[in-house]
């Protein structure tokens, strides 16, 4: 959407001096709300927590500033058009076997995300975007009219059983580390256990003592904590463990939607108590029920494809994953998705629960989110527009696009800052 031109003085006179109709008036007012939404979604600094990327990012196949096929949802012509400011690109390795090999294969591929990163911020378009490592980055990077972008990790397989990797991917560029993903791992329990090979509900109890040690050590490096894919008893286990605040980097609310990806109130209240950020997800099957037939329909896909877990996605062909693709749309087409009501339904509940000090959001693009309204970055714009219609003001929609996340950001700084002073 373009931006709406003001109208002329002479358009003004002339409008008063016709007789205007209720659908005028309407169709004027609505003009007008969105005139003002669109000032208050360019002046503030938006941030999106969880943009995933292929193992074929900053090359031809996925190059950032040129829009390609579908599931490529971020670029950065369309964070231009849809007024997106920065994104956290994730550094995600699917849970596979926990042996020597597969913690090898699973750290070599998150070094080839994050080289990706590097080399599309420091060689491919340093004009154009630029990497921040700390809050006050964030500002000064959208101030020069660039855009930002942020390293996230998800997942904690690739690390193993090695503590010293989390000071690796610090220097890297890392500010957030998802604890688990789907299928529990050596440092804690997930929310959606690996059904497919069989995982028990809990394996740990919630977080494992290794995983108590890496909170622990992301704490005094400056990294922040993500709860997001953790199992309610590891989630509570992380906010306890955590001197600095965490986040739940895209997640959904349980009180909107039973599902085992959303925060209960319980983690919802312990997250506002740690002074931390949920950041509510625009992922179809988190925001309302799934129609029936869809699950269904996307477990005989994966069970075609011989996938078991989001790993086994490596070891298909691009014909196989264009096959995959295509499958994927025919589902989407045939179980229409969640719109951005939806999305802000979640928002609203999150506020009135805990606070709209607490709350931001998120997109998981390239990850399997996406909704009606928001399908991809150009279209960010419209999660503004929502919230302006539910009456939100300028000061908290800029919260809930980056200030929060930005806050949380600076205290987890300030503690690794003053755990270094005094060690």
């Amino acid at each position: 959407m373009m931006p709406l031109k003001k109208l002329s003085s002479c358009t003004l006179v002339f409008a008063l001096m016709i007789s205007i109709t209720p659908q005028t008036a309407s169709a004027e007012t609505s003009a007008e709300l969105v005139e003002r939404a669109r000032g208050i979604h360019e002046r503030v600094i938006t941030i999106d927590t969880h943009v995933d990327i292929p193992p074929n990012f900053a090359t031809d196949a996925y190059d950032p500033m040129k829009p390609g096929p579908r599931g490529q949802q971020v670029h950065i012509p369309t964070m231009i058009e849809g007024g997106l400011d920065a994104t956290f690109i994730i550094v995600f390795v699917g849970q596979g076997p926990r042996t020597t090999s597969g913690y090898g294969r699973a750290l070599a591929d998150a070094f080839i995300k994050f080289a990706a990163i590097h080399k599309v911020t420091t060689d491919m378009y340093p004009d154009q975007i630029e990497l921040a490592l700390t809050a006050d980055d964030v500002r000064r990077i959208d101030a020069s009219g660039k855009k930002v972008a942020l390293i996230g990790i998800e997942n904690g397989y690739p690390m193993g059983q090695d503590l010293r990797l989390l000071d690796q991917f610090y220097d890297y560029g890392a500010r957030y580390f998802g604890i688990v993903h789907n299928g529990h791992n050596d440092l804690g329990d997930s929310a959606v256990p690996n059904r497919r090979l069989g995982e028990p509900a809990a394996e740990h109890g919630g977080l494992s003592d290794l995983g108590r040690q890496v909170v622990k050590r992301l704490n005094e490096l400056g990294i922040m904590v993500d709860i997001s894919h953790s199992a309610e008893q590891t989630a509570l286990d992380i906010i306890e463990t955590s001197a600095a605040p965490v986040i739940a980097s895209h997640s959904g609310v349980d009180g909107i939607l039973n599902h085992p990806r959303n925060l209960s109130d319980a983690e919802l209240m312990a997250l506002k108590e740690n002074n931390g950020v949920v950041q509510v997800v625009a992922f179809d099957t988190y925001l309302r029920a799934v129609p029936a037939g869809k699950q269904d329909a996307i477990d005989a896909l994966w069970s075609d494809m011989g996938l078991k877990s989001f790993a086994d996605f490596r070891n298909l062909s691009k014909d196989d994953l264009k096959v995959y693709d295509a499958k994927m749309a025919e589902i989407d087409l045939e179980y229409p998705r969640a719109g951005v009501k939806d999305l802000v339904d979640h928002i609203d509940y999150a506020i009135d629960k805990i606070g709209l000090q607490h709350v931001g959001i998120a997109s998981d693009f390239n990850g399997g989110g996406g909704i009606e309204g928001w399908s991809d970055a150009a279209d960010t714009f419209n999660v503004t527009l929502e919230l302006v219609k539910r009456g939100y003001d300028e000061d908290e929609i800029a919260l809930m696009w980056g200030g929060n996340l930005l806050r949380v950001m600076e205290d987890v700084e300030t503690y690794a800052i003053r755990h270094r002073s005094e060690n």
